[in-house]
């Protein structure tokens, strides 16, 4: 895909960030610069762990430790246009099929398999639609606060909301957006790991296509390609879960359709957190995780 123009936040934002100490890596996507955490062992299956918007690998900061340390190779990618990957500085570089070809590739130059997935917010729709792609790539999948909307059913007024502030509002304000989402009550310095990826508003052309990329309609560009998805997922019979925060005013409740339509989630120890926001890996990453390692290794 070409693109107009690339940023590269500069490095020194990413100096001292509070629990984020992990080597960087980084990929060649389509002639940008992917950047990931890779950490355990390299040879063990790999755990992928997919952020949304407007957030980055640093929201996995408490999961990847325990993740890593019980063996599994973990790896947490920053999407394009997101954390220390690079950042096409037009919103018109970013589409739905874009990211997923993205991600295809990402996957494919590492050559995982036997992913257990792990994607919340627009890494599940992200996720979803590589998984379903991809499908013997995939062991297993866990969907935290996340969808696979198609525009067939009516989106909520808080989404709308949410969707015409993030495309229109002058001033994209990302650490107060994460404050506002969870239910803790985050430190000055953690919303400055935050913000960190974007020293100014040029760098937000990806964080701010987002939500104007879900599909609203029936007839959007994404809805037949997610149709598409659903068909695969609804004859799904590997392992399925999902664990959901019960303090997310835009997703909550979504698991259950998921438990419905997928035959892989049946028997599953799905699970709501507690005073988990939309964030959950910032609000219970440690909980989540200890969920996670439950899920993979039953």
């Amino acid at each position: 895909m070409a693109t107009t123009k690339a940023l590269q936040t500069p490095e020194s934002r990413f100096d001292n960030l509070p629990g984020y100490d992990f080597a960087p890596h980084y990929v060649d996507i389509d002639g940008l610069r992917m950047h990931y955490v890779e950490e355990g062992p390299q040879d063990a299956d790999p755990v992928l762990l997919l952020h949304g918007e407007p957030s980055w690998s640093y929201l996995y900061r408490k999961m990847i430790p325990p993740l890593a340390a019980a063996g599994h190779r973990v790896i947490a990618p920053d999407l394009i246009g997101f954390g220390k990957s690079d950042k096409p500085a037009s919103t018109g570089d970013y589409s739905y099929a874009g990211h997923v070809e993205w991600m295809r590739q990402f996957i494919e130059t590492l050559d995982l398999n036997d992913i257990s997935l792990f994607g919340q917010d627009w890494g599940s729709l992200i996720g979803l639609r590589v998984a379903a792609e991809n499908e013997p790539r995939f062991a297993r999948i866990a969907i935290g606060n996340g969808a696979l909307p198609t525009g067939d059913q009516p989106m909520s007024e808080a989404f709308l909301q949410w969707r015409e502030y993030a495309t229109t509002n002058p001033k994209f304000d990302i650490g107060g957006v994460f404050q506002r989402a969870c239910t803790l009550d985050l430190s000055d310095e953690v919303i400055a790991a935050y913000d960190a990826p974007f020293p100014d508003e040029t760098y937000k052309a990806g964080a701010r296509a987002f939500p104007g990329l879900v599909p609203i309609a029936p007839d959007d560009p994404a809805s037949e390609a997610n149709r598409h998805a659903w068909a695969v997922l609804m004859q799904w019979t590997k392992p399925f879960l999902t664990a959901f925060g019960d303090k997310d005013p835009i997703l909550s409740g979504g698991e259950r359709a998921f438990k419905k339509r997928i035959p892989g989630a049946a028997g599953q120890p799905h699970v709501i957190i507690k005073d988990a926001g939309h964030f959950l890996q910032e609000d219970k990453g440690e909980e989540l995780a200890e969920v996670l390692l439950k899920f993979i290794e039953g």
